[in-house]
């Protein structure tokens, strides 16, 4: 796939899971990741329980990149990625791909939440634990004034993502 900047889309190859919850929780801090609260509610679900190690690939791409030129709720992002060829990265994915994104590049504002997406986010595509909107619905990866940030996010079925926000997915068979 061709983002619409024309530049080519190589995936990442990361390790999912292996580590225990407070290994995890170790290696962010030492990383010098900071969490909002919906991370560490996130975090503290069982999903993050032990579990064996698994490599995975993503891809990153904007919405417009999907042919969703007018934005798309959560529901409609994950129908056209699949669409494409994509699919939803495993819940836990966040905090390995915020690890392995050391290099992400500095958001243009420090808006930390505006109840919109915010500019410079990376969204992981990843199908949310529970139907509860109250709950997060998952994460997002965001460099701040050189500081590195795994945040969980919540929205409902009818906000709609702007075709220039970003999102992870994971690439089948690699």
């Amino acid at each position: 796939m061709k983002p619409t900047d024309g530049t080519e889309t190589t995936p990442l190859r990361l390790q999912v899971g292996g580590p225990t919850r407070a290994e995890l929780r170790a290696a962010l801090r030492s990383g010098g990741v900071l969490l909002n609260a919906y991370a560490e509610t996130l975090l503290d679900h069982a999903i993050f329980d032990l579990r064996d190690r698994e490599e995975i690939s993503v891809v990153e791409c904007a919405l417009a990149d999907l042919h969703l030129s007018t934005g798309a709720t959560l529901p409609e992002v994950f129908s056209a990625a699949q669409s494409h060829g994509f699919e939803l990265a495993p819940p836990d994915t966040g905090p390995y791909l915020r690890l392995a994104m050391a290099s992400q590049a500095n958001a243009p504002d420090s808006v930390l939440s505006a109840g919109t997406s915010p500019a410079g986010a990376l969204t992981v595509a990843s199908a949310p634990l529970t139907d509860d909107a109250s709950f997060p619905k998952g994460f997002y990866l965001r460099v701040i004034e050189g500081e590195q940030w795994l945040r969980g996010f919540r929205c409902d079925d009818e906000y709609r993502f702007s075709p220039d926000d970003r999102f992870a997915f994971q690439v089948p068979g690699r």
